[in-house]
């Protein structure tokens, strides 16, 4: 599968005994990641058996304690099991300060390299690259500085058509790399083969798009259009749209609204308020919107193949 998504917590505040903060592990193209990382996090992760030594990066949102009062646990934690590779961090300015500051004061095991990747800009930017994953930031808008984040999947190469490269004999497989790079082939009597003949496309690139709190902010839709995956807060409904407003967060609807105008193949919300004693309501208002909607619950998957 190119993306498995698993969340480990899905609600707003504070911790309560079934209710845990935003915190989300996910797999995409062999990459694993950990987004966000609200307290019990590690406890999350092991409940999930999510595999602590196959994260190497983490990406926080912003400096709010339902986001990030996890992380300077899971760092120590990883000083007591002796990691060695090193760690990446990406979060707001301040995050590095932060979380040394507590380290050095209570003297925790954290003896691996630790690499902060402090975000400032308030425009969309690329913050990680490899061989085989994208991920750029979704400036949003909360009451501190904030930022989404999308992964998008690198395209692979072309697959090669085996039945019409057979008719040519002078293709030999010394050709195929450059084949599968696009190139067109050359025969000796001058015929150019073009390259959509000998190949077939590849799997699209699959994406996800995690926006985290924020007001209702249609400025993103550029940057996560045609995700296959979105998740969206929605900490009220819409009879309390005057409270997301005051403190600037999304109800249902607006998230929904975000997901239709941009065209995402399925919306996840969650970061519900603690004040709701059931979230079903979530979803059935979210659905006149948009209709492929799903409620992030701590320990479910969606997948992405």
């Amino acid at each position: 599968m190119s993306i498995h998504l698993t969340i480990l917590g899905c609600h707003s505040a504070t911790p309560r005994v079934n209710a845990h903060p935003t915190s989300q592990y996910l797999e995409i193209n062999n990459n694993h990641f950990l987004i966000d990382c609200g307290e019990g996090t590690q406890r999350q992760m092991r409940k999930y058996k999510v595999g602590f030594s196959k994260i190497n990066h983490i990406f926080i949102s912003h400096l709010h304690g339902d986001h990030f009062y996890g992380l300077v646990g899971l760092l120590s934690t990883y000083g007591i099991l002796s990691r060695e590779k090193d760690l990446h961090v990406y979060g707001p300015k301040g995050i590095k300060e932060v979380t040394l500051l507590q380290l050095k004061v209570s003297k925790s095991h954290a003896k691996y390299p630790i690499i902060f990747h402090e975000l400032s800009s308030k425009e969309s930017e690329l913050i990680f690259e490899d061989e085989k994953v994208l991920v750029r930031t979704i400036p949003l808008n909360h009451r501190v500085y904030t930022n989404g984040y999308l992964f998008t999947e690198k395209e692979k190469p072309r697959k090669l058509n085996m039945l019409n490269i057979s008719g040519y004999q002078e293709i030999d497989k010394a050709d195929y790399l450059n084949i599968k790079a696009g190139k067109d082939i050359v025969l000796s009597t001058g015929e150019i083969i073009s390259n959509s003949e000998l190949t077939i496309d590849p799997p699209k690139a699959k994406s996800y798009a995690f926006c985290s709190d924020t007001s209702y902010k249609p400025d993103i839709i550029p940057i996560i259009e045609n995700s296959d995956l979105l998740y969206h807060e929605a900490t009220f409904l819409s009879d309390r749209e005057d409270l997301a407003r005051k403190t600037k967060h999304s109800t249902s609807i607006q998230a929904a609204q975000i997901a239709k105008d941009s065209n995402v193949k399925k919306l996840i919300i969650g970061h519900y308020s603690g004040r709701y004693k059931e979230i079903s309501s979530f979803k059935k208002e979210a659905e006149t919107v948009f209709k492929n909607v799903e409620l992030a619950e701590p320990g479910k998957v969606f997948s992405v193949n």
